[in-house]
């Protein structure tokens, strides 16, 4: 069996990236951190997740994220499923974070995505049926 382990996403500010992905998952917690070079130049690294899963933040990056209306080649987004967007969102907003917009309406489930502060797009899915076949419907 495979499952992802982690995302490492170079950031704008690890703080305020933390504050996101810690109202988005108030169950993980920041695992480890430190300073490390990368290509001759000083970033600070953190690990933020549980014991199985996590998500990398190192900071120093420049530029901005891709366009995500364009067609460039990069991240589009990732998702994560939740057991109740209704709470994702709740806490999101109340962290000061707002939808950036809705997902496709369907009977099987609900879905919708934030910026995180870097400029990822970040899509949180509740699954409305245990059937695949209802749950990976692509024409509704």
């Amino acid at each position: 069996m495979l499952h992802l382990e982690h995302l490492n996403l170079v950031v704008k500010d690890i703080p305020d990236t933390l504050k996101f992905y810690q109202a988005a998952f108030p169950h993980w917690q920041v695992r480890g951190g430190g300073e490390a070079e990368w290509y001759g130049k000083l970033r600070n690294w953190l690990h933020f997740g549980d014991d199985f899963q996590y998500l990398t933040f190192n900071d120093n990056g420049t530029g901005e994220n891709r366009d995500l209306t364009g067609h460039q080649i990069g991240l589009s987004h990732f998702a994560f499923v939740t057991n109740s967007i209704e709470a994702v969102i709740a806490r999101l907003a109340k962290a000061g974070f707002a939808i950036d917009k809705d997902g496709a309406v369907s009977p099987y489930r609900n879905n919708v995505y934030f910026i995180d502060p870097s400029g990822y797009e970040v899509e949180f899915v509740e699954y409305l049926s245990d059937v695949p076949e209802q749950r990976n419907i692509y024409d509704d």
